[in-house]
């Protein structure tokens, strides 16, 4: 039977409701959706700046990985839920410029995005990953 270790890290927004961070399972890693909170302050951050929203909940999603022994060059998915498609270019330039940093190979992850309403009105992002550790 594989072993499940649940991950938990202070360099990302503590869990609101009955889950993990993240959850590795042998090789696998899973990163719960995070937003774009503060870990230290534990407020949203950057209402209505969806480029600021997303590097920040890109941060919060590494945070996990790293707590859980990957990188960002270890996911092999990120999906990424918007909540107005007009949100996509300002999203998509965020991303684009967080993952050339963190997967300097070139070897990208794959990534879905949908277009969602979101649990909490500041929030315009939330990000969750799959990696192979």
């Amino acid at each position: 039977m594989t072993e499940t270790t649940v991950i938990r890290t202070d360099d990302a927004p503590a869990p609101a409701h009955v889950f993990s961070q993240g959850l590795r399972k042998g090789n696998m890693l899973q990163v719960s959706g995070q937003g774009p909170m503060d870990p230290a302050t534990n407020a949203y951050i950057a209402e209505g700046d969806v480029y600021a929203q997303t590097m920040r909940t890109l941060e919060n999603v590494r945070a996990i990985l790293e707590a859980g022994g990957a990188s960002v060059a270890d996911v092999l998915m990120f999906r990424v839920y918007l909540t107005e498609q007009s949100l996509f270019p300002g999203m998509n330039e965020a991303y684009g410029d967080f993952v050339h940093k963190h997967v300097p190979s070139g070897e990208l992850p794959c990534r879905t995005t949908v277009f969602v309403g979101l649990p909490h009105p500041e929030m315009l992002v939330e990000i969750d990953a799959l990696a192979v550790v």
